[in-house]
């Protein structure tokens, strides 16, 4: 319980550094002829540093269930479809407050999403395009996440268990 409350915390931090990029890049992404500085300063003009952290509760609120594991004692290859199996688990049961997030973060300055009320986003989801539009992209973002817990923890667990017989060795 220590850790998970732990991981979590440092997620919340995180966030503070991640959302307000994550808004800037959001916002790029679909006004490819603005430049990323240009974004950063009318998000600031606009909306003031609030604008930067719209998304921030959702955002937490998904990372911190990424959080939410613990760990056993395994082969390097077991850890990589752990990590691919649990990734793609912990993408699916998410994409709804990804997608809750991602109309926050994009949602014009002033309107009712734009205030971050996810469960009142996730609502207006649900009725105007029901199950779908809560999973809308669940497959493609299973699947990278999926990659990557994959690499990531299978690299993480090959490279632990090398630096421990290292650390044997040396005196």
């Amino acid at each position: 319980m220590k850790h998970m409350l732990a991981a979590s915390a440092g997620e919340v931090v995180a966030c503070l550094i991640r959302v307000p990029s994550e808004v800037v890049k959001q916002r790029a992404q679909v006004s490819a002829s603005t430049r990323t500085f240009q974004i950063f300063s009318n998000i600031l003009y606009e909306e003031g540093i609030q604008g930067l952290y719209r998304g921030y509760k959702s955002t937490v609120l998904r990372e911190a269930l990424w959080s939410w594991r613990q760990d056993h004692v395994v082969d390097s290859w077991q850890s990589a479809v752990c990590g691919a199996f649990a990734g793609g688990f912990a993408a699916a049961v998410t994409t709804p407050l990804d997608v809750a997030k991602t109309r926050i973060t994009l949602a014009k300055a002033g309107s009712s999403t734009a205030d971050g009320n996810v469960l009142s986003v996730l609502h207006g989801v649900w009725r105007s395009q029901g199950l779908a539009g809560l999973f809308a992209g669940v497959f493609p973002r299973m699947a990278a996440i999926s990659l990557g817990g994959f690499i990531f923890l299978g690299a993480y667990d090959r490279t632990h268990s090398l630096l421990l017989e290292v650390g044997r060795k040396s005196p």
